[in-house]
């Protein structure tokens, strides 16, 4: 089943401990699409401005992704996004951000997307991202992320957006920051009490989390990887990974989902491996399935 997502574009400048990467391509859209598209058709909605250096064309040949959705404001420039990593690298340090296109409305959802079944809302404004689900018909599934800055600056449009949506996929400081819990299973319930039925927390390398309304819960750990060399993106392509399987599928139930977080970790897996989408970019499908038989065995008790 097709799968449609919107987010943003960028070009990122990362500082990781293992080297400098200028102007590259990244967004949240970006990164999402490079997993999802192992897995199922990709409806991409997207903006950028008339300084984009990249041809996405060209970015995702060979990948089943449907640009038809990506608009270019000739008057307008391109969300830029600068940040570092230190220690563990389980957080980003934003050294600069610039909101650009993003800032500005949303792109306009092209007829031949409006009745795809399942949707992913890539993380943007929760205004935005309420507008776009105005413009669909009515999916099977649909999920978001967000962010810190959304939780504190635009709460009340976060929590009318988890009223509209099945599935929230957030971080674990973005789970205690919004409800004001520690402990996560109690978080993952307050967030379930706001609107969605499932939630999915992240803890970085300590794995993921899934809970639901009825009160199944997953937890997973991370898949092993000895060096990580960008975590950019990682939490996009675990999303990506995640609805990939999901709208393979065709449906969303418990073992479903269980077994899309599984293929979404090992998809963030190929992320962090390089710069950029370098290390996604590379992966097959072939080598999905091997490290999904991995974890697979090293869960199994």
């Amino acid at each position: 089943m097709s799968l449609l997502v919107t987010g943003s574009i960028g070009i990122d400048t990362v500082r990781t401990p293992y080297g400098y990467n200028k102007d590259c391509i990244g967004g949240s859209a970006v990164h999402f699409s490079m997993g999802a598209s192992l897995f199922t058709d990709i409806k991409f909605l997207g903006v950028v401005g008339a300084d984009c250096p990249f041809d996405l064309q060209r970015l995702f040949a060979g990948r089943d992704v449907d640009l038809s959705g990506l608009e270019v404001r000739k008057s307008s420039k391109t969300f830029r996004w600068h940040g570092s990593y230190e220690g563990d690298m389980n957080e980003a340090k934003t050294e600069a951000v610039e909101l650009n296109v993003l800032a500005e409305a949303p792109p306009s959802v092209p007829e031949g997307y409006r009745n795809c079944e399942f949707v992913f809302l890539a993380n943007t404004a929760p205004a935005l991202q309420l507008q776009l689900l105005e413009q669909m018909g009515s999916p099977i599934f649909t999920a978001a992320d967000t962010m810190n800055h959304w939780i504190v600056t635009a709460n009340d449009d976060l929590k009318k957006l988890m009223d509209r949506i099945d599935m929230l996929i957030l971080n674990e400081g973005e789970a205690k920051l919004l409800t004001g819990q520690r402990n996560l299973v109690t978080a993952a319930k307050m967030i379930l009490d706001m609107g969605p039925r499932f939630v999915i927390i992240k803890k970085g390398e300590h794995g993921s989390m899934m809970y639901n309304t009825q009160g199944d819960i997953f937890l997973l750990p991370a898949f092993p990887t000895p060096i990580v060399i960008d975590p950019t993106g990682a939490g996009d392509s675990f999303a990506g990974g995640t609805m990939g399987y999901l709208a393979q599928a065709g449906k969303v139930d418990v073992i479903a989902l269980r077994n899309a977080m599984v293929y979404g970790t090992v998809t963030a897996s190929f992320t962090i491996g390089d710069f950029s989408v370098h290390g996604i970019q590379a992966a097959t499908r072939e080598m999905i399935e091997e490290r999904f038989d991995v974890l697979r065995k090293v869960t199994q008790f």
